[in-house]
């Protein structure tokens, strides 16, 4: 019986820190210790890669493990899910390509072993900043994307990555506290006019786990060490692995 689903976020692949190749192998080894026998799902939400832009006829190099990792897990019978963050949300087909499947509509609701589930990236739920929100609009925006995709890739994912990677020496910001149920993506979860049983998110590089009403908020914290979350369907559990 296949009953576990996965749950992993901001593992930021390619990131331009020492850190770097070891965080991408044990992204690897995590996903080569997921039981294939007994997991129907992988949900991949948001912010995988540091730095990810397709173009037409070209994709960032690298990351051939973590590839072939995914590529045996579906071929195992594992379904694949990616959920764009904002590092990583310029896919066009590529991970569909390889088999995922990929939502473009967030929040995703769906029901997994009986229980209705929330997910998403989280970055553009509740009170966003409307700084933060005009960036994102500009991202989103055809005509940026479209003049975007007309530098050369050595270009174009050369700046990419070297803005990611700006965005956290720079001028790095401090480490995100928790607020409880004053925190605008809880309030957004208790207005929430869906029947849902978990939310689950990730984004906000700190690990949270509190109840909303009936249901319950999960937030996964970064990789700087592996974390993840699992859902048994035979218990209906839901738990934040690391």
């Amino acid at each position: 019986m296949k009953n576990l689903t996965y749950f992993v976020s901001d593992v930021h692949l390619g990131l331009r820190l020492p850190e770097a190749p070891e965080r991408e192998r044990r992204f690897v080894e995590f996903l080569r210790s997921i039981p294939v026998d007994k997991t129907e799902a992988l949900y991949m939400l948001g912010d995988i890669w540091d730095f990810w832009y397709e173009y037409k006829d070209v994709v960032p190099k690298g990351y051939a493990q973590v590839f072939a990792a995914l590529l045996d897990l579906m071929a195992a019978g594992v379904k694949v899910y990616f959920i764009e963050g904002n590092h990583d949300q310029w896919s066009y087909g590529y991970f569909s390509e390889l088999g995922m499947t990929c939502p473009k509509v967030q929040p995703y609701y769906t029901e997994i072993g009986g229980k209705r589930f929330c997910l998403g990236h989280g970055d553009m739920l509740g009170d966003v900043p409307p700084k933060y929100r005009r960036i994102q609009w500009m991202f989103h925006n055809k005509l940026f994307r479209t003049m975007f995709s007309a530098l050369h890739p050595r270009i174009g994912i050369g700046w990419g990555k070297t803005w990611s990677r700006a965005s956290r020496t720079h001028k790095p910001a401090p480490k995100y506290v928790f607020t409880g149920e004053d925190e605008p993506l809880y309030r957004w979860c208790k207005a929430c006019r869906e029947k849902v049983d978990f939310f689950v998110f990730g984004h906000y590089h700190t690990a949270w786990d509190i109840p909303v009403g009936d249901s319950r908020l999960m937030v996964m914290a970064d990789w700087k060490e592996p974390n993840w979350i699992v859902f048994d369907a035979s218990t209906g559990e839901l738990r934040a692995c690391s």
